[in-house]
């Protein structure tokens, strides 16, 4: 006989006291600790559990009672099941304080470091439509809220937007969203129309079948436009649906400098490893920082919001103390923006990254702004940065470190520890993987001289963060 459910309790009354790490927000409930999402620190709700453990549980706001004077009105149609934006409910100023106080809770709770007095937040000034690349996905199987569930009533299953938390092949239908410019919204909203019209094949996820899969829409602060749609056509089957939309695209939105297509027929949907094909116009758009032109690629990474981006390198160039007479190196270069950025202050500035397409955007915009005292290596980060490359390029006076979420590899520090730097300069998008690599370098002759948390993604738990070290 299957064993009967236990039914998980309904707590009346509890008030939020705080926020955790990833963003949910804290109760407790004798001496319990309660994991909420889309809660204010301030709010009275009545929480049902959806989860017990033994040390925690994790539940769901089934009536707000008394709403926190931090609470503010979500902005977002979406808000509450897209999974994004987390945050819209809670005043910014809070925000900024949260993630001020997480940055200095993990450098000193994992990397066990001693701080100098952490430095104010850099805010973002626009806290809405900051982002300058969103990627949609088309499926044949749209994820149905709960309101279109209890109606009863027949809903058209295709669907293109965002995917739904922990659920691969759950898609939620976008309408409108917040993150990017308008534009990003019409040109979804149409190409998605035009489709079902059409009656052109959406993905499906699961059965690995079907024509559309996805759209990618990237703005640019000079105002060039690209849009990326990426198609499953094995055998060449959609080659007149891909005309037909293709020029559609082109036809309704002249404003597009670059329209491009991918044709992925592999079971995932990364595309970093095949070719872009050109529909019209060129192949990049062109950002802009300080006076310096960023050629920007269908697979180049760049920072998603731009103006935040600025901020970013401005204090990592700081923090350098760059005096012109020094050999920096650039560690996880991406397509050259941080290198570039401080060339004109540094001697030589070598940059290195593992995607060598990333490496030859790099090279293109020293050309492409008259930079001639930067050098690109791509490889694998642990395999070329070996004391045998600082033996034959040099030793750094300073390291600027832009490493991905996972942080740097164990060997990649002890090469960094090895040529011993008088400024290592560490830009994280991660401050728990960021302390752990500190404490490795605090504990074997650096101290940190500076810290300065920048928010790059308003309205998420996310911060980026610059530390300075300096050689004892």
């Amino acid at each position: 006989m299957a064993r009967k459910k236990k039914e998980l309790p309904l707590l009346e009354d509890v008030t939020i006291t705080g926020i955790a790490n990833e963003g949910k927000a804290i109760a407790r409930v004798d001496n319990y600790v309660i994991f909420v999402p889309y809660a204010v620190p301030g709010d009275v709700v009545d929480l049902q559990v959806r989860k017990k453990k033994r040390n925690y549980a994790e539940a769901v706001i089934a009536s707000l009672k008394h709403p926190s004077d931090k609470r503010r009105e979500a902005r977002c149609k979406h808000y509450g099941v897209c999974g994004g934006c987390k945050w819209q409910v809670l005043d910014y100023g809070e925000q900024l304080k949260f993630k001020q106080e997480l940055v200095t809770d993990l450098l000193t709770r994992i990397g066990k470091l001693e701080l100098p007095p952490v430095s104010p937040i850099i805010g973002s000034e626009r806290t809405l439509r900051y982002r300058n690349k969103l990627e949609y996905t088309f499926s044949n199987k749209r994820w149905l809220t709960e309101d279109e569930i209890k109606s009863g009533e027949a809903y058209q299953k295709d669907g293109l937007g965002f995917h739904i938390p922990e659920a691969f092949d759950k898609v939620l239908d976008i309408d409108e969203c917040w993150l990017q410019d308008e534009v990003s919204d019409r040109i979804r909203n149409e190409v998605k129309r035009f489709a079902k019209a059409e009656g052109m094949p959406f993905y499906d996820i699961r059965n690995r079948e079907g024509f559309l899969r996805n759209l990618i829409v990237r703005t640019a602060n000079t105002g060039e436009l690209m849009v990326i749609l990426v198609v499953r056509n094995v055998e060449n089957q959609y080659d007149k649906q891909l005309a037909t939309i293709m020029d559609f695209i082109a036809g309704t939105f002249p404003e597009i400098t670059s329209l491009m297509y991918i044709v992925n027929n592999k079971s995932n949907d990364t595309y970093t490893d095949l070719p872009a094909s050109v529909w019209r116009g060129k192949d990049h758009i062109i950002e802009t920082m300080e006076g310096l032109r960023f050629k920007v690629g269908p697979k180049s990474f760049y920072q998603t919001n731009s103006e935040q981006a600025h901020a970013l390198y401005q204090v990592a160039r700081q923090a350098a103390g760059l005096t012109g007479d020094e050999l920096v190196y650039d560690l996880y270069t991406g397509t050259g923006t941080i290198a570039n950025f401080v060339a004109a202050k540094a001697r030589e500035v070598i940059g290195i990254e593992y995607v060598p397409d990333a490496i030859e955007d790099a090279k293109v915009n020293s050309q492409l702004n008259g930079i001639g005292n930067t050098r690109f290596f791509a490889g694998d980060m642990k395999d070329i940065l070996t004391d045998a490359f600082i033996s034959e390029h040099g030793r750094p006076d300073v390291i600027i470190t832009d490493p991905p979420r996972a942080g740097m590899h164990p060997s990649v520090i002890d090469t960094i520890l090895n040529a011993k730097p008088r400024t290592i300069v560490y830009v994280s998008c991660n401050p728990a993987t960021q302390a752990r690599d500190l404490e490795t370098l605090c504990g074997d002759g650096y101290a940190v001289t500076a810290v300065q948390p920048v928010d790059m993604f308003p309205h998420t738990h996310h911060v980026e963060n610059v530390v300075t070290l300096k050689i004892k």
